[in-house]
């Protein structure tokens, strides 16, 4: 490590202003503050000091993602094979080359077969998405002679998460180049941005490419499809046949742990609960959002519950079941708790929560047309989250002067 730091320390000078490689400052700054602490300090008693830097905030959020990569690899493994084993599956060449030298076979039973499989599909995706997306930062870094937004870690590792195993490699760069250009380098970058650039990805992918994220052509693998791999997702079928099309041969155990077809990252939401006690105990991620996005998906659920519909089976379902469908645990930990497009003040924090789990089983059962309601609802309350926090502190300050008037 100590030759590392050497190397990087020599090579710096070509960076720096005057250097012939300064123009791709930005790169370099990146490579040396993610492989050690920055070696710039803040100076004067106005500034506040901390130990944890944006770089290594970020990282607690990747390590909180762990458990969700690991079901996403292991379950897209799982699924891929029962479709094999079903004769539902072909399989490409180099697929079988691959698990041969890995000396691995396609056995559903096996776990880290499953898991090498599923890695087959995750880590593509995975590449691509850091390459097209790394590449727009880094851009507008350089145009722009600022340091690479650090946000992009996060983005990278949460976009490749929200999308079914086999979405085409040219849609996943298209994606995320529009959520990092448009959903953040047109703010101004990290910290400037008000919408989630992930979320902002899935939907530009949503709505162009309906039929591959949520429509027919999703790969679902599902135990119960020999005749294929292709179809609607969970939601969608539910929204056709109500309950019995999520428990028609599936337990709610398996679908808590996340053994059932679905976006890659997204189904296990005992991974995202581990991932949201990482994000509580480190202070990264928010709880009140968090609480509130369930009492308000809960309220708004039971409401519906109680209501009834003949021609919207959808309004029948209960909640236990809403939050092991789709995205919600997924968005409720890692999505609605952005810390730079969700509301900030303590008690916009309980409104912005609140709204986003009400709109999000709305937009679920109300208009089905839109399965994953989550996504749309955070980026719906992403736009007016600075609106409840600029009203919170006017009360706050109209408050103190009834407080202090003389």
């Amino acid at each position: 490590m100590k030759a590392l730091r050497r190397l990087l320390d020599h090579q710096a000078k070509h960076f720096e202003p005057g250097g012939k490689l300064h123009k791709f400052h930005a790169a370099y700054e990146a490579v040396d503050t993610i492989l050690y602490t920055p070696g710039t300090v803040t100076q004067g008693t106005t500034h506040v000091r901390d130990g944890l830097d944006l770089k290594r905030m970020m990282m607690t959020v990747v390590v909180a993602l762990v458990p969700a990569i690991f079901m996403a690899m292991y379950n897209t493994g799982l699924q891929a094979h029962r479709a094999i084993e079903a004769g539902a599956l072909p399989l490409a060449n180099w697929q079988t080359s691959a698990m041969e030298a890995l000396g691995l076979a396609f056995d559903s039973g096996d776990l880290l077969a499953c898991i090498a499989h599923g890695a087959f599909y995750y880590l593509p995706i995975l590449l691509v998405t850091f390459v097209a997306g790394g590449t727009a930062e880094a851009v507008f870094a350089i145009v722009r002679k600022h340091e690479i937004n650090e946000g992009f870690l996060v983005t990278g590792m949460l976009l490749p998460l929200t999308l079914p195993a086999t979405t085409p490699l040219w849609q996943v760069a298209l994606g995320i180049f529009f959520g990092t250009v448009v959903g953040k380098e047109v703010f101004g970058g990290t910290g400037m941005n008000i919408l989630n650039p992930a979320l902002t990805a899935r939907a530009f992918l949503f709505f162009a490419y309906p039929a591959q994220m949520s429509g027919d052509n999703v790969w679902v693998a599902a135990q119960t499809s020999p005749d294929g791999v292709s179809g609607a997702t969970w939601l969608a079928r539910a929204a056709v046949d109500g309950e019995p099309a999520l428990t028609e041969g599936v337990a709610w155990r398996d679908a808590f742990l996340g053994l059932v077809p679905g976006s890659m990252g997204e189904t296990s939401a005992l991974a995202c609960l581990i991932g949201a006690a990482v994000l509580i105990i480190t202070g990264i991620g928010s709880w009140r959002i968090m609480a509130s996005v369930v009492a308000g998906s809960y309220a708004t659920t039971l409401l519906l519950n109680n209501l009834g519909s003949e021609t919207n089976a959808l309004l029948a379902i209960p909640f236990h079941w809403q939050v092991v469908l789709g995205g919600w645990a997924f968005g409720l930990v890692f999505m609605a708790t952005d810390p730079v497009s969700a509301a900030h003040t303590n008690r916009g924090k309980w409104i912005y929560g609140f709204l986003v789990g009400v709109m999000a089983i709305l937009i679920r059962v109300v208009n089905p047309a839109y399965p994953e309601g989550m996504m749309l609802a955070i980026l719906f309350m992403n736009v007016f989250a600075s609106t409840i926090d600029h009203f919170i502190i006017r009360a706050n300050v109209r408050r103190r002067r009834a407080r202090y008037a003389s």
